[in-house]
């Protein structure tokens, strides 16, 4: 049983709906919704949250959760359910199932012509890591912009505001790994 599972069978137990849930614990009911429902896991911080709202530890909390998972994951190529169309003029596909369970997530950006991603900013503590697979890319992150193109790789803290544009005269594809995962 993972995380969320828990959470949402001890909500359930305790007859509380998300929004109460998000009130008493304050988690942002997006944020629990997601965890409940296995998008991503949440942090320690929020954890601690729900066990004060619940009235339980962090060990009663992760009690069930299984101790081993397994590291090797075969994806072959199909059409991906997790996929988000922003504006429709960018998409993120996540490129590996179970992310909430893993340390890192691998997502696939594409841009069309002239397009953006939506500007992100996560919490203290998340990595990120950018691949240009394909295009011409100006990536803004914080007060800085970089020039990339094909191959050209970004490294960076992503708690700092970051958005990229694709300035190439065809889509723009990027890989994305961030650290942990988060959604």
């Amino acid at each position: 049983m993972e995380v969320g599972e828990i959470i949402k069978k001890m909500r359930k137990e305790k007859g509380m709906t998300l929004l109460e849930l998000s009130k008493q614990s304050g988690v942002a009911l997006a944020t629990l919704s997601r965890i409940e429902n296995g998008r991503m896991t949440g942090t320690l911080e929020s954890h601690m949250n729900i066990c004060k709202a619940f009235e339980l530890t962090l060990p009663e909390l992760y009690k069930d959760l299984p101790s081993s998972k397994k590291t090797l994951e075969i994806q072959h190529k199909k059409p991906k359910q997790d996929v988000y169309v922003h504006d429709k003029k960018s998409s993120s596909e996540i490129l590996a199932s179970g992310t909430q369970s893993k340390k890192m997530m691998p997502v696939l950006i594409k841009i069309v012509k002239g397009g953006q991603t939506v500007k992100e900013e996560t919490k203290s503590g998340i990595q990120k890591f950018i691949y240009i697979l394909e295009g011409r890319v100006e990536a803004l992150v914080g007060e800085a912009r970089y020039s990339m193109s094909k191959g050209d790789t970004l490294y960076f803290e992503s708690s700092a505001p970051h958005i990229f544009t694709n300035t190439g005269t065809g889509e723009a594809h990027l890989l994305s790994v961030a650290s942990p995962p988060s959604l």
